[in-house]
């Protein structure tokens, strides 16, 4: 309303019967204003009277009219019509205006009963997980929410969770660069020649694993390896707490999506993310290990007929790689998930696998370890992953530590049979 008002006082409204009190004036028997009555010597104000419109303090359009006794002789009954300027010949906008200062103030109302404040301090920056280039464009972060579903039975998030985190930022690393063709993660210049990306060796270590509700913050920046390779690092960061939480790195190479052979990287390719390399040393220490070959008979724990499904396969039409870690988890020894958590992995990707392939996973538990399992000490297993024909698909070295009671006082003291 006060919009309103504010627009009436810039452009003045006309009466809508205007035009027809005018013709009513010129007659001799009006008058316009005040007339008195000797009988009562009081003042009687006209019930149709109006004040006459004035443009830059000139009144126009109406003349006051004195009438003889016989109604002929009038007295300044000519009325000149009023001077043609910008301001009458203006259009009547008053009712547009009004009509768009509702909306706005409907709008503002709105606006102002949304809440966008973060409910916890921790929840500060990026709060729809979109992400950001930082440090002169050479690091990526985001921040992730751990939901309710991506936790395990020990109410904290599973291994699967945090490599999920690991590969959504660095697609989306490449996708906030500007890089991103029409493959999975592929620079248009790799579109154009049908090469994706495929990893060869990826090694995490795990210091502490978030709990529901906790916001963590992923950096993941990447570096030269060897002439025809790309090696990718990752740092997960408690929000709240600033603490490290995994890092993790990993090698990767070129195939040809086609011929489903590896490949140089072109000059055309390395133009367009050299100048995204860092030049760091790897957050995690290399492990020169050898990763050993299990068969059959060294293998402790073998777990048959594991088969992916659709949902199992990304857009290069293989397994994704994450799904690999669930498999050799598969073959794992329960009392080691019960009484213990991952630490650290390595894992070398020897090739891929398709939707119809039946596979195989072995595990064995290092040396004299296999006595540790339902103790406080730490354990260390050896995994493979293949096909039921024999081929490698995945070999692996995971170290377990206890699950100590830290984790359950941070989440509130749980009682021994909840936990």
């Amino acid at each position: 309303m006060v919009a309103t008002a504010s627009t009436s006082s810039f452009f003045p409204v006309p009466s809508p019967d205007s035009g027809t009190k005018n013709s009513k004036h010129g007659t001799g028997n009006a008058k316009l204003g005040l007339k008195s009555k000797s009988a009562s010597a009081g003042l009687q104000v006209k019930a149709n009277a109006q004040a006459p419109p004035k443009i830059n303090g000139t009144s126009v359009g109406l003349a006051t009219v004195e009438s003889g006794k016989n109604g002929d002789d009038m007295h300044g009954l000519a009325q000149s019509p009023p001077a043609r300027t910008f301001i009458n010949q203006l259009p009547d906008w008053s009712m547009l205006l009004a009509a768009i200062t509702t909306i706005f103030l409907a709008a503002e109302k709105q606006w102002m009963m949304l809440d966008w404040k973060p409910k916890r301090p921790d929840m500060l920056i990026d709060p729809f997980g979109l992400g950001r280039i930082v440090q002169d464009g050479l690091v990526f972060r985001q921040n992730f929410s751990i939901r309710s579903y991506e936790i395990g039975a020990d109410r904290t998030a599973s291994i699967e969770t945090l490599m999920n985190h690991l590969q959504e930022t660095a697609l989306n690393h490449v996708k906030t660069a500007g890089l991103l063709g029409d493959g999975f993660g592929s620079t248009p210049e790799m579109s154009i020649r049908n090469l994706i990306w495929v990893v060869t060796k990826m090694q995490v270590k795990v210091d502490r694993y978030p709990t529901w509700g906790d916001v963590v913050q992923v950096d993941t920046w990447v570096s030269a390896s060897g002439k025809n390779g790309m090696r990718r690092d990752w740092i997960i960061h408690d929000c709240k707490t600033g603490q490290i939480l995994t890092r993790a790195s990993s090698v990767w190479v070129m195939m040809n999506k086609l011929t489903r052979r590896l490949s140089k990287i072109p000059d055309e390719v390395r133009g367009e993310i050299e100048p995204y390399f860092m030049n760091s040393p790897p957050v995690v220490e290399e492990d020169g290990r050898k990763l050993q070959k299990l068969d059959d008979n060294t293998a402790d724990f073998v777990r048959t007929g594991l088969t992916p499904r659709w949902g199992d396969l990304d857009i290069n039409q293989h397994v994704n790689n994450v799904k690999y870690i669930g498999w050799i988890l598969e073959s794992a020894p329960s009392p080691i998930l019960e009484s213990h958590e991952l630490s650290s992995m390595t894992l070398e990707y020897r090739r891929e696998c398709g939707r119809d392939s039946v596979l195989q996973s072995l595990t064995a538990v290092s040396g004299d370890e296999i006595g540790l399992l339902a103790s406080n000490g730490n354990v260390e297993c050896q995994h493979l992953l293949r096909l039921e024909g024999g081929s490698e698909i995945v070999r692996g070295r995971t170290q377990w530590r206890p699950k100590n009671a830290n984790n359950l006082s941070m989440l509130g003291g749980l009682p021994a049979e909840s936990a």
